[in-house]
């Protein structure tokens, strides 16, 4: 996962797409908005509101999007593995939060035994046969 403080993030950048957290994505599929996009921000407002981790995976697995997912907002660190096993690839960290604590957070977790979205399939069915 791509790593962002808020100080070195740019304003949105062309072919992205900002999804509010109400939006309809099926809708949103259906007129092709996702076709010619290289990004789409996820916003979470608070903490508390996980909404962004249910499009990240709607976009990943019902509609195939395979752009860069960006998480914004109130992006705390110790959601950020959840975010990278729902199809998020990059993050904005909040002001003030270090971005090596946070790539740390990658380390502690070797590897899952469910699937996910970006290793669908669970961790016996990888698992070489006997």
């Amino acid at each position: 996962m791509n790593i962002l403080t808020a100080d070195t993030e740019s304003a949105v950048a062309p072919n992205t797409l900002q999804v509010a957290n109400d939006a309809d994505l099926a809708a949103l599929a259906a007129e092709g908005a996702f076709e010619t996009i290289g990004r789409i921000d996820l916003n979470f407002p608070k903490f508390t509101d996980g909404r962004a981790f249910s499009q990240a995976v709607l976009l990943r697995r019902r509609f195939g999007f395979t752009g860069d997912i960006r998480a914004t907002g109130d992006v705390l660190i110790d959601q950020l593995v959840q975010m990278s096993r729902s199809g998020f690839t990059s993050a904005v960290l909040a002001p003030g939060v270090d971005p090596a604590t946070a790539e740390r957070q990658f380390k502690r977790y070797a590897s899952f035994y469910q699937g996910d979205a970006q290793q669908p399939l669970p961790h016996f069915a990888r698992l070489e046969p006997a």
